[in-house]
């Protein structure tokens, strides 16, 4: 009897620590309320963006399958003094990469994210209206031995707060930033296209709401 108790109890622990670690490891955010941005002063050290080392990586996810790409970050500045970081990027839409697939199949995708297929311009993200996205920090707190950011996220013509954990360290002249993965819901920023939240009836043909990125931000100091 006490060795099958304690198997139900091992058990209990390891299912426990599993599910722990999987939603610490997801990071969902929940979109609120746009809020002002950090306002930096004369004094704050000045990181202009390394283009070609930063980068946005994305998962998304249906029953089918994982998706997985990137997307460029076009420009940003990055402004320092002591623990107050503030900053704004602009991210390419355009530029939008699939990496799991090849061929056609993979310029299919692209192109129908991108809204670059007649009649199906708005389903996702309709880069020739939208053709950038942005993203402003609002605020960086400590929150459970972690650096968490808030900033506003704007895609096509929603603007939406968000927090998540990030990392940054600066060498030389050198600032990186990194965030740990995190998912937003794309129907917060008016990206419905097979979404079972939205539309009835899908049955197993619906696109997960949540869209899972991790960014890295290389920024290097003007003199």
């Amino acid at each position: 009897m006490k060795i099958k108790l304690l198997s139900l109890f091992t058990m209990a622990v390891l299912v426990t620590a599993f599910v722990s670690c999987k939603n610490e490891a997801k990071n969902e955010t929940e979109a609120t309320d746009a809020e002002s941005a950090v306002e930096a002063s004369q004094e704050a050290a000045k990181y202009m963006l390394d283009k070609e080392a930063s980068t946005i990586n994305w998962e998304g996810k249906k029953p089918t399958g994982v998706h997985t790409g990137t997307v460029a970050v076009e420009s940003g500045v990055v402004r320092l003094e002591g623990d107050k970081i503030s900053g704004s990027f602009l991210i390419n839409m355009t530029s939008i990469v699939v990496t799991d697939l090849e061929g056609d199949q993979k310029v299919s995708l692209e192109d129908h994210l991108k809204g670059t297929v007649a009649g199906k311009e708005g389903d996702f993200f309709n880069v020739k209206k939208y053709p950038t996205a942005a993203f402003e920090i609002t605020g960086v707190t400590e929150k459970d031995g972690k650096k968490m950011m808030s900033g506003n996220l704007t895609i096509k013509e929603s603007k939406k707060n968000i927090e998540f954990p990030v990392m940054y360290e600066v060498a030389g002249n050198t600032l990186t930033l990194k965030s740990e993965p995190f998912t937003i819901d794309r129907t917060d920023w008016g990206v419905n296209y097979g979404s079972k939240s939205v539309f009835d009836n899908l049955g197993d043909k619906f696109i997960n709401d949540d869209i899972e990125l991790e960014f890295t931000i290389v920024a290097n100091q003007q003199m």
